[in-house]
């Protein structure tokens, strides 16, 4: 899922292109992405955008009197820059949004439909869309430990949860917790004050790289490969690969359909995480160590 980082490189990348252009024709032949049926999409048409907001993962596309797009392009959900009047081809392609330069084309890799698309009148109604999480580039430490030990949580979910933080997922909860030497697991009310120190500081240091590494991508090329996975990055996506700080292999938690990626020697002491199906079938055989899982894979 675009997170806040690809959220920013889309806005900047959509700033040059759509701002004080009119929006001339909205098409949809996808039935379930409009969510909304008051004003009806129409009504979007023939207006000229005005402005562009993030509201946690979503994006929205002010229009003249105070109409609002709101997109959440959930997991795979990605735009494109086309041509003027691109063409729709494949159950892939949701909608285009067409301007005298060009179409912003949504797209959704999959079966499983969940981008959404809203149509709103007047900026006091967004709220509705907004989970509630502060925005950390935003916050101080107070405000941002004071979100985070509300309730008691692992670091991961906490990270992860829209209500607390805005705009951090799966992929950048696992930067952030590298860079602060924190294991996922940890939970929040155990924290110490120096921990909570290098938490906040990874998470505005994480973030901020990220973003200006991509809107500065995105001040020339739209950004067409929007990805959860980028070589680049620390830990996330890299399991079985080598710890760009210590050289050790990058392990993994895996659950439902996300895995949680981490250095055992960075992060938990040398201590390997359950993993949740592996170890149920392991039972008492799950390595602890770093050791162990080696000894383990050498039978």
């Amino acid at each position: 899922m675009p997170e806040l980082p690809d959220i920013s490189a889309y806005l900047t990348a959509l700033e040059s292109r759509i701002i004080r252009r009119k929006l001339e024709r909205i098409r949809v032949p996808s039935p379930f992405l409009l969510r909304t049926a008051q004003p009806p999409l129409s009504s979007a048409e023939g207006r000229n955008v005005r402005g562009l907001q993030r509201i946690g993962k979503r994006i929205a596309i002010g229009l003249e009197g105070d109409l609002w797009l709101v997109l959440h392009l959930m997991i795979a959900g990605r735009l494109h820059w086309r041509p003027p009047n691109a063409k729709l081809a494949g159950r892939q392609s949701l909608a285009a949004f067409d301007f005298p330069e060009g179409s912003l084309v949504l797209t959704e890799a999959g079966s499983k439909h969940r981008a959404s698309l809203h149509v709103v009148s007047g900026t006091e109604n967004l709220v509705a869309y907004d989970a509630g999480g502060i925005d950390v580039l935003a916050a101080d430490l107070d405000s941002f430990s004071s979100a985070l030990i509300a309730e008691n949580h692992t670091l991961k979910r906490a990270l992860t949860d829209p209500r607390l933080l805005s705009g951090i997922g799966n992929a950048y909860s696992d930067e952030i917790l590298h860079a602060a030497h924190l294991s996922p697991l940890t939970l929040t009310q155990k924290l110490k004050p120096d921990e909570w120190e290098r938490l906040f500081a990874a998470a505005q240091k994480t973030l901020k790289l990220w973003i200006d590494r991509l809107c500065a991508e995105a001040q020339g090329a739209f950004p067409e490969k929007v990805t959860a996975f980028r070589p680049d990055m620390a830990v996330h996506g890299r399991y079985g690969k080598a710890c760009l700080r210590c050289g050790d292999k990058i392990l993994r938690i895996r659950y439902a359909d996300k895995e949680t990626n981490y250095c055992a020697r960075c992060q938990t002491g040398g201590k390997v995480l359950a993993d949740r199906s592996l170890s149920r079938l392991l039972g008492s055989d799950w390595p602890r160590t770093l050791e162990e899982l080696e000894a383990l894979k050498r039978r």
